[in-house]
């Protein structure tokens, strides 16, 4: 009898052992460290959450290891921007993909749009504008419900109604500061064409881009710097807005040749950041917001 119960208490603590290891050993692989941010906060402690894009990287340019491919390869799920932001890892996801590896591509999932610049691709910088932001929360947290095993529905779901509602707070937030701007000054340059999105939202007119592309692998000309010259003159905008995470020389040099008083100023576009101010997506749109304020109205 006692031999009968010590190995019913055995099997018992194996199963509920089982029972309580399967979330953690589900895994979610998200390529941008943007995305992770949102994953993590909707996944919760439902799964492991993998994310291969270290802060303060270019998400244009960067790539992962054999051992990391191996892990996109392995996932439950893997969350990925898509519409050609992660140029160096796309192979990695559809290989997965072929391979019967569930994938979402948030970026085609929040109604994109064209490039501001007129560029015939959809662009990929959705993450501008918290509304779409709040969309991909709904979209990642569907994918995780349905295809991630172990992780419970009601638990994800709920975190992720908690962390679009912070989103959605920070959105009237930006509204509010922008505000504080006048139309007429709300121009912008950047060093890519990254904030077409924001624009949208927040009633901004994109003057140009150092880059006059929506990548950072791409180069200017000489006569796309003229072009970019000739329009700061004749807008007087205020501020050229650089990457943090890119050498702002060309930035800089711009500002010096455009005959009329313009500061550089960084923001954290791409990426979160080990500095402070981007260590999450909510810090990093407050840092911005306050960046492209205070730099329009001149402070």
């Amino acid at each position: 009898m006692i031999r009968h119960l010590v190995v019913a208490a055995v099997v018992a603590v194996a199963v509920s052992g089982c029972a309580g290891a399967g979330p953690s050993e589900a895994r979610v692989v998200v390529t941008t460290n943007i995305l992770g941010d949102l994953t993590r906060a909707v996944v919760g402690g439902q799964a492991r959450v993998s994310v291969l894009m270290k802060p303060d990287s270019d998400p244009h340019s960067f790539g992962v290891s054999a051992q990391e491919a191996a892990t996109i390869e392995r996932a439950d799920l893997v969350v990925h921007n898509g519409l050609g932001l992660e140029e160096g890892v796309l192979r990695h996801v559809r290989a997965a993909a072929e391979s019967g590896v569930p994938t979402l591509a948030v970026a085609e999932g929040v109604e994109p749009v064209p490039f501001t610049a007129g560029e015939p691709r959809p662009d990929p910088h959705f993450w501008t504008d918290p509304r779409r932001v709040a969309k991909a929360v709904d979209l990642i947290a569907a994918q995780v419900v349905a295809r991630v095993k172990g992780a419970d529905a009601a638990t994800v779901r709920a975190n992720a109604a908690a962390y679009r509602e912070r989103v959605e707070d920070l959105d009237a937030w930006v509204a509010r500061e922008v505000a504080t701007i006048p139309p007429g000054s709300r121009k912008l340059v950047t060093n890519h064409h990254v904030f077409g999105y924001f624009a949208r939202r927040y009633g901004f007119e994109i003057v140009g881009a150092v880059i006059p592309s929506g990548t950072t692998l791409a180069s200017p000309s000489a006569s796309d710097l003229k072009s970019l010259r000739d329009a700061i003159r004749a807008t007087r905008v205020k501020a050229i807005f650089a990457d943090s995470s890119q050498p702002d020389r060309l930035a800089q040099v711009l500002a010096s040749e455009a005959g009329v008083r313009v500061r550089v100023i960084p923001l954290f576009s791409e990426s979160l950041s080990r500095h402070a101010g981007a260590a999450t997506y909510l810090d990093m749109v407050r840092t911005n917001t306050k960046a492209i304020v205070d730099g329009l109205n001149g402070r």
